[in-house]
């Protein structure tokens, strides 16, 4: 190179921010995906499926939340859904034998 070519000065301090921003993100997500998710979560997403409804695991969570004396209002509150539907899991839930019902596996 001679002297009148020189290479265009460029800052790489905004580019190693965006890195180390960056990496750090991917660090979050490493994190949560290594966290074991507690099976018996009533906010755990897996419980409703993409209509809304509740996926067998929601359901089986319902019955648990029932097992342990929730009201229906507390497990509607928890698993976010409407009090008629929580009306419905616990008749569906007495109906299949209470708390002597046989236990479906989560997850």
């Amino acid at each position: 190179m001679t002297a009148k070519q020189k290479t265009p000065q460029f800052d790489t301090k905004p580019v190693l921010e965006l890195i180390a921003s960056i990496e750090a993100d991917l660090q979050r997500l490493k994190d949560m995906l290594r966290q074991p998710t507690e099976m018996f979560d009533p906010a755990n997403p897996h419980n409703k499926g993409g209509d809304g409804k509740l996926t067998e695991q929601g359901v089986e969570c319902c019955y648990r939340m029932f097992d342990e004396g929730k009201s229906r209002y507390s497990v509607a509150r928890a698993m976010k859904i409407s009090f008629a539907a929580a009306t419905h899991r616990f008749n569906a839930w007495r109906k299949a034998g209470g708390e002597k019902r046989i236990r479906s596996l989560l997850g």
